[in-house]
């Protein structure tokens, strides 16, 4: 069956249109990384927890570190899927897009997404606490743990911790107030604040197509809500795209 939501919506199909894509755990659940919360959860396993427990602030501790190396060995093994690449035929079609992003996991940047707002960090990164240079950290295992900045100071993961602001908030929200077409992706809508930017955009009059295998607080609001996997459903949005864009 062929979608003609695109179609639907009424708008203008260009490649000036300013599109932007909200993504949450539930497009990476899809390619095998444990979602944070709610059923098949990462903290439904026992090692996720007992790791947890010997993580604290300064967040640069050996046992912070050895939490994360298990959640980066795991995602290792994990590859981008079809809604990833998707996303990224996106970005080369579309002269203004912007991608946000609740996932510290990475794999939107390995499928080859580049203007990318990472609104929780990346667990591939390091952050210095000294002089806040923020250096890649592919490679797992680590030579050391924790791994050293070139200063000699032990680096944080590049993630937002509980309590802590969300990263490049301003710059999400001026994209959200820009867009005209805007997809949120994968996301249950109860984080805060990445669940306002739908909200947002619909406000400035974008028309807002939400992808999920279950209706969320989102669902009444957007302007259209899909049932269904990502990886699945918005290949088949893009064609239909491709189709109509002028």
């Amino acid at each position: 069956m062929e979608f003609k939501i695109i179609k639907d919506l009424g708008i203008d199909l260009s490649r000036d249109l300013h599109v932007v894509i909200l993504t949450g755990a539930g497009i990476s659940a899809e390619s095998g990384v444990p979602v944070f919360r709610g059923r098949g959860s990462m903290w439904g396993n026992p090692t996720a927890r007992r790791l947890a427990s010997y993580a604290y602030p300064p967040w640069n501790n050996r046992g912070t570190w050895e939490f994360y190396e298990w959640r980066r060995q795991l995602v290792a093994k994990c590859s981008p899927n079809a809604a990833h690449y998707t996303i990224v035929e996106m970005e080369s079609f579309f002269n203004s897009f912007c991608l946000i992003t609740q996932n510290v996991d990475g794999l939107h940047r390995r499928a080859g997404s580049r203007n990318i707002v990472e609104l929780h960090g990346n667990m591939w990164m390091g952050r210095c606490l000294k002089d806040g240079e923020i250096v890649e950290l592919p490679e797992t295992p680590l030579k050391s743990i924790p791994p050293l900045h070139s200063c000699g100071e032990a680096l944080r993961p590049h993630v937002v911790q509980f309590g802590e602001p969300v990263l490049d908030f301003d710059r999400a929200l001026r994209e959200a107030m820009m867009a005209n077409l805007f997809f949120v992706i994968g996301t249950s809508g109860v984080v805060s604040p990445a669940r306002d930017l739908p909200l947002i955009a619909l406000r400035m009059r974008a028309k807002v197509i939400e992808i999920n295998p279950e209706e969320t607080v989102l669902t009444p609001y957007v302007t259209v809500s899909i049932r269904g996997k990502a990886a699945e459903v918005l290949p088949r949005i893009w064609m239909e795209i491709l189709k109509l864009a002028k």
